[in-house]
């Protein structure tokens, strides 16, 4: 069957609800807002029917992968208001074809990769909004600058004027039990906090962290951004 067809816009429709439920619920019981919780649909291997299903549902941000997959997507549907979100690795050779369509890059992991990145974006006159990626688990297969480098990093990336950083991400490790990555959460939490006192040219609003698994136990600890995929759009293709 065909995948677009596999989901209709009434499953769509109440997958959604049932993530921004569980968002509220989160968020509420730590006496939080839940409107300071920014939902990314995450759309990497689905087709764009879905993505602008998902839109026309209220959905206004979506996150990919893989650079060409998006551009493609986003030159096929931009309509106003909506934002897309690098979240995957970056390489720098592809640093020039993201500055334009995305509205964050999640992944800047590097100060070699945000000095392209700052190149690029003073050519076509734009501040990019990026995040730092931190490797809090120390995980080997996992990208992202260690916790005990990203204070000097953040600071030397903070002089790139082209560059305006957001805040943090970082990929928690894959567990059965959710409250086993909390100490992932809680770590990337006090490290926003720590670079909010010294690297103050930044204002370090958002930490994105949590995905399908794990983002009741994120929003609990202090997630602005969760990255959804399969709650919403089902599971991923294969390729």
């Amino acid at each position: 069957m065909n995948e677009t067809l596999a989901l209709n816009s009434e499953q769509l429709a109440e997958n959604i609800a049932q993530v921004q439920r569980q968002i509220a619920h989160a968020a509420e019981k730590m006496g939080r807002d839940p409107a300071e919780v920014m939902l990314v649909a995450v759309s990497k291997t689905k087709p764009v029917e879905l993505v602008e299903m998902a839109y026309n549902l209220g959905v206004r941000d979506f996150g990919e992968n893989r650079v060409q997959e998006a551009l493609t997507k986003i030159a096929s549907f931009h309509p106003q208001g909506m934002r897309w979100h690098l979240i995957g690795h970056l390489q720098s050779n592809k640093a020039g074809k993201v500055v334009e369509p995305f509205a964050y890059i999640h992944s800047v992991d590097s100060l070699h990769l945000a000095q392209v990145l700052h190149r690029h974006a003073e050519e076509q006159g734009k501040r990019l909004s990026i995040l730092l990626q931190v490797n809090v688990a120390g995980e080997a297969s996992k990208e992202g600058m260690s916790l005990e480098e990203a204070p000097g990093l953040a600071r030397d990336i903070a002089k790139l004027s082209a560059l305006h950083i957001e805040g943090l991400m970082t990929v928690a490790p894959l567990v059965e039990d959710p409250e086993e990555v909390r100490p992932v959460f809680q770590a990337l939490y006090q490290l926003r906090e720590r670079l909010r006192n010294e690297v103050t040219t930044s204002d370090w609003q958002h930490l994105s962290m949590g995905m399908t698994d794990d983002y009741s136990v994120a929003i609990e600890e202090g997630a602005t951004i969760v990255r959804v995929g399969r709650a919403i759009f089902g599971q991923r293709l294969n390729r």
